[in-house]
Order: C-alpha cells, then sequence, then structure tokens
C-alpha cells in the first residue's frame, strides 16, 4: 500500500486558555522567522466554522493548524507532498514535524499538550481507503510506529469508523503521558530549526 498525506494531530491539554484569532499572527511570525526546516507560505483563518479546521500555517510541503475538529483542539500536521520510503520513515517524519511545531507552541506561547494522545489519519481516500481491511492492513505499522514513540508504554489504537466518506484515521492514548521533548527524543528527531 502507497501510503501518501499522512497527518498527525497531537492534543491541547488546555484549549480553554487558546485563543485561536491570536494565532495568525504567531504563525505568519513563524513564515518571517523561517524557523521550520520547510517553505511556509501563507496562513489562512477558518475560526468562522465551527469544530473546523481553525488557524491554518500554510506550507510547501505541509500544513499546520490549530484544529478543533469533533470540538477536540489540538496540532494537526498535513503532509501534502509525497514522500518516499517505508510508512515507518513516513510516520516518523510526519510526527516529527508536528511535534516540533508542538514544542515551538510550548515553548512561545504557553499551549500545552497532552502528551498522550493524538491521531493518524491518512488524507488519501483514493491510496488508503477507510477500510477495516486497510487497519489491518496498517495496524503492524503503526504499531511498531507507538512502540517506539511511546518507549514500549501500554497504549490503546483505536479505528472507529469505517465510513468510506470519511479519511481513514486511527486514535491512540497512551497510559503514560509524555513531554514533547521525550516524543522527539523517541523518534530520534534532530530538530535543528526549532
Amino acid at each position: 500500500m502507497n501510503v501518501q498525506h499522512i497527518n498527525i494531530k497531537f492534543f491541547i491539554e488546555n484549549p480553554e486558555a487558546v485563543k485561536l484569532e491570536e494565532y495568525s499572527g504567531v504563525f505568519n511570525n513563524w513564515i518571517q522567522r523561517r524557523v521550520m526546516a520547510e517553505l511556509l507560505i501563507d496562513v489562512a483563518d477558518y475560526l468562522h466554522v465551527h469544530n473546523g479546521p481553525g488557524m491554518i500555517l500554510i506550507g510547501h510541503e505541509a500544513d499546520y493548524s490549530l484544529d478543533n475538529r469533533a470540538g477536540r483542539l489540538g496540532l494537526l500536521y498535513n503532509r501534502k507532498a509525497q514522500l518516499d520510503g517505508s510508512v515507518q520513515e513516513k510516520l516518523v517524519q510526519a510526527a516529527g514535524a508536528a511535534l516540533i511545531a508542538v514544542r515551538l507552541l510550548e515553548k512561545e506561547n504557553g499551549v500545552k499538550f497532552n502528551g498522550h494522545e493524538g491521531q493518524v489519519l491518512i488524507n488519501d481516500r483514493l491510496l488508503v481507503p477507510n477500510t477495516s481491511e486497510t487497519f489491518a492492513a496498517l495496524e503492524p505499522d503503526l504499531r511498531t510506529f507507538f512502540d517506539g514513540l511511546y518507549n514500549g508504554t501500554e497504549y490503546t489504537l483505536t479505528y472507529s469508523s469505517a465510513d468510506p466518506r470519511e479519511r481513514f484515521t486511527v486514535d491512540v492514548k497512551a497510559a503514560t503521558s509524555f513531554d514533547v521533548e521525550t516524543l522527539l527524543k523517541n523518534l530520534s528527531v534532530e530538530a535543528a530549526h526549532a
């Protein structure tokens, strides 16, 4: 299976303290300072959409957003450009990029991420249909990835919807909370730009 367009979302612990309208300036500042290794282009405000994509930092290879879909605020990394490599390498790349953004938000803006919950979404229904067969095919890769991310700590993976209109989505919840630095270390991600 050619897995492309991986999305990873890490949830915010204190969503009530986040004023999304302030993040247009934050994300524009990131563009000016070139804080990420990739090219960041623009910011889009979707705050008018209830439980929607929120504030989006648009990049050439990927988008970053403070996403509030399903009423759960978090940082969503949306990989747009195709990547070569194994599913593991693509998951590590996406999680690493998301966690670097999470670290910046925590350090510069006081946002606190919960460190034990997340989501993996595949934003390509053609390559990766939302079916139980897809989950069965990807579950070993997902488990290997989360075994590494959570360093062997117990966790649960939940695949809950085989609705073909929805993107393939798996929720993860670890028994223990981790800080961002530990998660980056567990991934062995070099974060030179963060």
